[in-house]
């Protein structure tokens, strides 16, 4: 690991194939070309990576197994994915309403797989080696966000407001939503058919890997860009939110993985997740649990500000802090 802070770092994330077409993807937009992906292909490309680092995680998980270290990281996963939604929303709560301040402490509580798998690009391009079961945390962290968010909300407005959640709904929402389920039935599968099952599907799983997260991250472009005018409607106080509660987020995140002795690749990891903000599963879950808060606002602060700011400077940035205090 020779990566420090300097720009060339920054530079090299960004000259990624993947990144170079998320750029691409915005400058279509801004340049009103008639650039776009066919609806149905986003979805599919989604389903693609979320099964493919889902299979291979629970390889991954199998060769490893469940050890100290393993069962430490997904405790720790598991703390800050309710955590970070508490305190995120006393923050937001100094500026917003309690729905509002709710939907965007869940969506920031969760996390972005896209993030996740682009910082796994990065630390294979810079040789840095890092464990499969790292994809456990990320399915651990995908849903606690849903329910710590709608009980802040039952807690903040109960004596302003009878409401009831229809709490199966809401758990169906969390835990069986087709991105959650789709990625632990991919990690149960990967542990149960281990290395031959690897092998049997590798030519599908991990060759066509990062053509399709070129093209994902294209269409990802296009959707960020064409979200940039919501960004209008959130004021400054969103905006310097969405960029530095990652940091914050990742610092807190970075500071558990040293306590309890995680390698440098998979610090990482777990920064990025703990820094990521959902802008898939949470979403369609507020939508249908807290329809007084504002998509606009919780979808276009996750994709259109912290999405770019952790795939192009964030990344480089936690290792940065990783390279500093793991010597």
């Amino acid at each position: 690991m020779d990566a420090g802070l300097d720009f060339s770092l920054i530079a090299s994330n960004i000259l990624n194939p993947p990144i170079l077409f998320f750029f691409l993807g915005m400058l279509a937009v801004l340049l009103k070309s008639d650039l776009e992906i066919p609806q149905p292909l986003p979805k599919l490309f989604s389903l693609y990576l979320l099964f493919a680092i889902g299979f291979k995680g629970g390889v991954e998980l199998v060769k490893s197994g469940i050890s100290q270290e393993v069962s430490l990281t997904l405790v720790a996963a598991i703390i800050m994915a309710c955590v970070v939604p508490i305190y995120t929303f006393f923050i937001l709560k100094l500026r917003l309403d309690i729905y509002n301040a709710a939907a965007i402490a869940a969506t920031y509580g969760s996390i972005s797989a896209v993030t996740f798998i682009t910082a796994g690009a990065f630390l294979d391009k810079l040789g840095i080696e890092f464990d499969g079961y790292m994809v456990a945390a990320l399915a651990l962290m995908e849903s606690p966000a849903i329910i710590v968010g709608l009980i802040l909300v039952k807690l903040a407005t109960s004596d302003q407001d009878d409401r009831e959640f229809s709490w199966p709904e809401v758990l169906q929402e969390a835990f069986l939503n087709g991105s959650v389920f789709l990625l632990v039935g991919s990690l149960v599968i990967g542990m149960l058919t281990g290395e031959n099952g690897w092998r049997t599907i590798s030519p599908f799983s991990q060759e066509m890997f990062y053509g399709v997260l070129t093209f994902f991250l294209l269409d990802m472009g296009l959707v960020a860009a064409k979200r940039i005018k919501d960004l209008q409607k959130t004021g400054p106080f969103l905006i310097a939110f969405a960029l530095l509660i990652p940091i914050v987020n990742a610092g807190i995140g970075l500071g558990i993985a040293k306590l309890i002795n995680m390698p440098p690749g998979d610090a990482l990891l777990f920064a990025v997740l703990c820094a990521s903000a959902s802008y898939i599963a949470v979403p369609a879950a507020m939508r249908m649990t807290v329809p007084e808060a504002n998509p606009s606002l919780y979808v276009s602060t996750a994709l259109a500000v912290t999405f770019p700011f952790n795939i192009i400077i964030g990344i480089p940035l936690y290792l940065y802090g990783i390279n500093m205090f793991w010597r």
